[in-house]
Order: structure tokens, then sequence, then C-alpha cells
């Protein structure tokens, strides 16, 4: 492995929404580290037969030419729609096989000028560390939060909004899912894979049937049948403006409103040794629980 102590490289992953995509760019360019760090951005291409898709891809690119205020800058553009699933795999594989760490973004998700501190300083601490599949940026609000005397947690399902990894977790992610027979049919592992919220299985088997193209819940598959965690922050060092009805995937907000860390700290306290913390997890879990899914849908949250 590299040096961990170089800053990790940033993904971002952009399609149609150009406003979106401004708000993502200048909530990172507000980071304290972002002049020194290398950022590859990533542009789906347009889905055919849709002229007014192709506008709105372009329209994107056309801002994405003029970013500045980051070490350097390199874009791809391409030239037809692998959607964000292939996109963020063969865009993240294709950094992390150079640099062996990486930070990756969405394109509608504002960042507090620490984030990157955050992160890399996250990616730096935990690399050696087994336990550890991958580092969030983002964390539900939870009560229990507040008596925590570090800066992090542990979390059984990895988040998808402002990670990071590295490449010797990444590459050995099993995409295909080969053992999801077996899994489907034990219901102890079923069991165990909802302990990060009751959608879990239910994400994984809508994957598997072609009903969904999620990179995320296949990772988070991937961690739990290695047993590691991934790490968050007690605080939030971003906050999701991707809502509605314009949103690609995610339509419901009220479970995932957070508060944004406003603090300005550069340095964290972690914890070499940390277990899964009781209330926290619990709290966690309860965020995507059926009655909470359906009141977020009903507005009723």
């Amino acid at each position: 492995m590299k040096n961990t102590k170089t800053l990790s490289p940033i993904c971002l992953f952009t399609y149609n929404r150009v406003s979106v995509t401004k708000k993502t760019i200048t909530a990172l360019k507000n980071n304290f580290l972002s002049s020194k760090s290398e950022l590859f951005i990533f542009s789906d291409g347009w889905k055919k037969n849709n002229e007014n898709d192709e506008d709105k891809v372009e329209e994107v690119r056309d801002y994405l030419n003029t970013i500045k205020g980051f070490q350097k800058i390199t874009i791809f553009n391409s030239d037809k729609n692998k959607g964000l699933s292939k996109s963020i795999i063969e865009g993240v594989t294709k950094v992390v096989n150079v640099y062996d760490k990486v930070i990756v973004l969405e394109d509608d998700l504002l960042t507090s000028p620490n984030f990157l501190n955050y992160m890399n300083e996250t990616l730096d601490y935990y690399s050696n560390n087994n336990k550890i599949f991958s580092i969030s940026g983002y964390t539900l609000n939870l009560d229990a939060l507040s008596n925590l005397s570090k800066d992090v947690y542990l979390g059984v399902r990895a988040s998808s909004w402002g990670w990071g990894t590295w490449k010797n977790r990444w590459e050995n992610v099993d995409w295909e899912v080969k053992d999801y027979n077996s899994f489907k049919k034990s219901f102890i592992s079923r069991y165990n894979f909802n302990k990060g919220g009751s959608d879990m299985c239910g994400m994984l088997k809508n994957q598997m049937n072609g009903k969904i193209d999620s990179w995320a819940i296949r990772f988070c598959y991937d961690q739990f049948k290695k047993n590691q965690y991934t790490v968050f922050p007690k605080i939030s060092k971003l906050i999701s403006i991707g809502f509605g009805k314009n949103a690609t995937h995610t339509k419901s907000i009220n479970r995932f409103k957070t508060v944004l860390d406003t603090s300005n700290k550069v340095k964290f306290l972690f914890e070499d040794n940390m277990n899964l913390d009781r209330k926290v997890t619990a709290q966690f879990k309860n965020k995507f629980s059926i009655v909470n899914r359906i009141k977020d849908r009903l507005g009723w949250l």
C-alpha cells in the first residue's frame, strides 16, 4: 500500500442535474483541503432517444469544464449511459487501483469544510484495521450519539453518501453475490443481515431479481459477509440535497435529515478497538424500520 499520509483522491459522479452539481462542487471547494486534493469526475452519458436528457448532460459537462480550486481535475465523459452502479464500480476501480484509497461523492451532497480532513484522517487511521470495510462522512441524527466520547462509531451498514475505502477492500467485493442462493435459504443469515435495517434483505432480493440496480446493497452485503464494519462520524460531515421528484433513487427525506458539522474541527479522536454501541445500533436500525419507512413516505415524520 502506498503512503497512507498522502491525501486521498476524490471521485465525483454526475449525471444530468446541473443545479445540485454546482452546489456540491461549491461546498467541496470550500473544504480546507480542496486545493491540495486531486478530483476525478465521472460524467455518465445520456439515455438514448431522449433529447432533453442529452441537453441536461451537456449542460452539466459545460459546467464541469469551468471547475477550478483543486490540485488537479480529471474528467471522464462516458459516451453511453452506464447507470449509477456501473459508473461507480468502474470509476472507483479505475482510481483506487492507482491510489490505493479513495473518497467518493455523488452530485447531490453538501459537505462541511472539514469533510476532507475527517475522511483523510479516518482513512489513514483505520487503513490497517481489518475490522473496517469503509468510512462514511454521513451519519443519521441519533440521540444516542451525544453520549459518545470519541468522534466516530461503528455501524454494520455501509453508507453510500460521501464514503471512502481502500483498494484491498474494494478489489475483493463480490459484485455477482455468488453465494446468494445459500444466503436466501438461511434464516440466521437473513436475520443478521437485517440488523442494519429491515430493508436490507428485500433490497438484495430485488437486486438479484433484476428489479433494481444497486451497487450499494451489494457493497453492504459484502461487508456483512466478511463481518466488517463502517466507521461513521459522531457529527455528520455532509447532508443530501438529492431528494424529491427529480431524484433518481430516493424520494423520501425526513428520516435522513441530520445536523451538519459547523465546528471547523480538523483533528479527530479515534479509537482502535471499538465495539458496536447497542443504543446507537438500535436507533440506527430503527430509522430503516417498516413503520418509519411508511411514515416517511406519507410525510408523517
